[in-house]
This record gives structure tokens, sequence and C-alpha cells, in this order.
């Protein structure tokens, strides 16, 4: 059984376009407005037909979210960290490792990029930060993910950054009465360390 990481430190990590960072307070207003854009809600699955993603969120919903971004930096069994574009010093999204197994050493990733940081390579820098850091500091052995078939473009991000295709989960989700497959991903540091050594 390995160790848990580290992921009481919630470190600064720095690229050419993107900071990622602990959250702040003053990011609340940010990310609570980039989870409510109605294309987002789509991709990740936090809605299931375009009424739903153009409805805004109530203020229950709201309320909560804000609590759980208040509490990010407390956490010790998961690593929540702002992604702010370097060039406007905004928060533009969130990467995530969440759902470790003790066990192998596995853990999720999860990122979003609002609008406003999409098109500019901040989500495929801040990918390929964050994975240096879960293999290299936090000596993770496996990283997944999962993403809908409607989303290539982040599909492109994750193949972009080694991630290899390693099953599809059929008619998954159902968005506008239309069946979408969930792709799962994954890469191992083993895949890590390849690509390090042919850059």
């Amino acid at each position: 059984m390995k160790s848990m990481p580290n992921f009481i430190h919630k470190p600064v990590l720095e690229g050419e376009r993107a900071l990622l960072r602990p959250f702040k307070e003053e990011d609340l207003k940010f990310i609570l407005a980039i989870l409510d854009e109605p294309e987002l809600r789509r991709l990740t699955g936090s809605a299931s037909c375009d009424e739903e993603t153009n409805s805004p969120l109530s203020t229950e919903d709201l309320e909560r979210t804000r609590h759980w971004y208040e509490s990010r930096n407390e956490q010790t069994d998961r690593l929540d960290l702002a992604i702010i574009d370097k060039k406007t010093g905004l928060l533009v999204g969130e990467a995530v490792f969440n759902e470790y197994d003790e066990a192998t050493g596995n853990v999720n990733f999860r990122i979003l990029i609002g609008q406003a940081g999409q098109g500019r390579g901040i989500g495929s820098e801040a990918t390929k930060i964050f994975l240096r850091y879960g293999f290299i500091l936090l000596d993770l052995h496996k990283i997944s993910l999962e993403v809908f078939s409607f989303n290539p473009r982040a599909e492109r991000v994750y193949i972009k950054n080694g991630f290899v295709l390693e099953g599809i989960k059929r008619e998954d989700f159902r968005f506008n009465e239309e069946y979408i497959d969930t792709k799962i991903y994954g890469m191992l540091k083993s895949d890590f360390l390849k690509t390090q050594s042919e850059i």
C-alpha cells in the first residue's frame, strides 16, 4: 500500500502562460461565473439538456459551491488548484487530483477552463505542469480521467499530453435525449517518464 501523497501542501506551479496556485477568497466570483457558463455545464455533464445549461445556478447551488471552494485549501485527501492566465492575471479554471487509491497509488484528474482561457494553450500547459507535479513530486503511479465523446477539444489536449485511451463506457450519459459515450484515459508514471526522455 502506498502512503497518501502530500495533498496538504498546496503548491504554486508556474508555466509560460499558466499559473496554478491555491484558491483565494477573491477567486470565488470568478470560479462561480465559470461554472455557470452554458457550454462548460454541457461539457462537464452538469446539465442534461440545453434548457438546463441556459438556466442560471440557483441561490442554493451558488451558496453550496461557494462553501465548497472556500474549503479547498483545507483538504488533505485531494488537491484543487486555481488556474490563472498569466497574461491577464485572471482566474480561468481549475485543476484537480481526487479519488486517490492508497492500494494502487492511482488518482483521478479533472480540469476545466472557462471561455476566457480557451484557445491559447493555457489548458494544455496547465495539464502538463499538473501532471509533472503529480508524477515527480507526489510520486503517483497512474493518473486517470473521463471525458464525454462530444468534447474532442479536451481529448486532443489529453492525448497531446500523453494520455492513452483505455476504454469507453458506451451510452453513459444523455444530453438532449441523445446518448453520449464516456471515454476513459490513463497515464502511468512510466508513460510520463518516457515522454520526458523523448523531449
